[in-house]
């Protein structure tokens, strides 16, 4: 077996089931907000492209995907960022979701001869296929505090050159999981010029983009261009159909950027075994090419944070973030303790803030938060608002 297997921690959900195996809950109807799975409904007329073409199950894809859809994604991906052109042929990539994609870019790109123990860079908190990721390909995964002195992203000025020269693979989340910070264009340029001075790829989780109040997130390949790097040398954006149009089953989203790095990673996924089926290539087509479904959506996420900005009472601090659909809550005691007193006396769910992050310099950044997922249905997280603040009456 491969020994690096045993070096992965128990996700994030799994800490969960072990934190309330000994609890019994109240008996009150259960409402989950510790699992980002939205919940709204999907598109009808994406089902019903699924539909219209279930017959190509009888024939094997192309792990390139159809140009059809590459040329949507390309389209969309001008339109969104203000791109001047992005090339479907070469700098486009249809995956099975973000998460397969960011498992296997480190599994393509690292390369574990050019130093000893090359390091992978992440926020902390962070998604955990990123550590993962690292691991498995042989490298060490540094993390970058994310706190609230800097607005809960990382404090890149405090990278010494040292790591930043070891440093393979950059991986940044914007908008964040889980506090839904947005890198700024400059904060994302100041990178990008890194990546040059110091040769490393930055990999950027796009996947709540599409998720905001007034204004979009800047995106990486957007920063590019303003930069007037129209080939996103270094510069590869992870993008998914899940969060956006409300459809995770699908496993649906797409990696763009470089041309030469798309190139090597496409050789990587024809041997991986991983062509998106037909039928999900054109629901796809359908969802991209659609933003009315998008504004609702985001109409019906800013809507439950009105209620909670406007209705949560008590010691529970929170703030509406940038984007994204998590609350990252402050809690008035240890994360972990709050969450599993949440669940025994108001049989909700949340996760706790420590077990999606890892200790830096004795100190855990998630510690002493939750994350909350609106992503039910509103009757649901209005239901959830009153017993939260009877449990905050009760406790506190």
């Amino acid at each position: 077996m491969n020994p690096n297997l045993s070096k992965l921690q128990p996700y994030p959900f799994e800490k969960l089931r072990q934190l309330f195996a000994q609890v019994t809950p109240a008996e009150l109807t259960p409402i989950a907000l510790s699992v980002g799975e939205p919940k709204h409904a999907s598109p009808i007329f994406v089902q019903d492209a699924l539909q219209s073409h279930w017959q190509s199950i009888e024939q094997y894809s192309a792990t390139k995907g159809i140009p059809e859809l590459r040329e949507t994604i390309a389209q969309w991906l001008q339109n969104r960022f203000q791109l001047q052109q992005v090339d479907a042929d070469s700098q486009v990539l249809p995956v099975n979701g973000t998460r397969e994609a960011l498992f296997a870019i480190v599994q393509a790109v690292f390369d574990a001869g050019n130093h000893q123990k090359p390091y992978v860079l992440s926020p902390n908190p962070f998604y955990q296929i990123y550590e993962g990721a690292a691991i498995l390909a042989g490298a060490e995964p540094v993390f970058l505090p994310c706190t609230a002195e800097h607005n809960f992203s990382p404090d890149f000025d405090s990278v010494t050159d040292e790591t930043w020269q070891k440093t393979q693979i950059l991986f940044i989340c914007s908008p964040g999981n889980p506090s839904g910070a947005v890198l700024s264009s400059a904060q994302l340029q100041s990178l990008i010029k890194l990546a040059d001075e110091h040769d490393f790829v930055i990999a950027s989780d796009e996947c709540y983009s599409e998720i905001y109040g007034d204004q979009p997130p800047p995106g990486l390949l957007q920063a590019c261009a303003e930069m007037g790097r129209h080939d996103f040398h270094r510069c590869l954006v992870f993008h998914s159909l899940s969060k956006r149009s409300n459809l995770p089953g699908l496993r649906s989203g797409f990696v763009a950027g470089d041309a030469g790095l798309m190139e090597q990673f496409l050789l990587y996924r024809t041997y991986h075994g991983c062509a998106m089926p037909y039928h999900h290539q054109h629901a796809s087509i359908a969802a991209w090419q659609d933003e009315s479904h998008v504004q609702f959506n985001r109409d019906l996420y800013q809507a439950k944070f009105d209620k909670a900005l406007s209705q949560l009472t008590g010691p529970l601090e929170i703030y509406r973030p940038d984007a994204g659909f998590y609350l990252w809550a402050k809690t008035p005691e240890a994360d972990a303790d709050f969450a599993r007193k949440l669940f025994e006396q108001q049989h909700i769910k949340v996760l706790p803030g420590s077990f999606l992050s890892r200790e830096v310099d004795g100190q855990n950044p998630g510690a002493g938060y939750v994350r909350m997922a609106l992503v039910a249905a509103m009757a649901e997280w209005e239901d959830a608002i009153d017993r939260i603040n009877e449990f905050l009456r009760s406790n506190y």
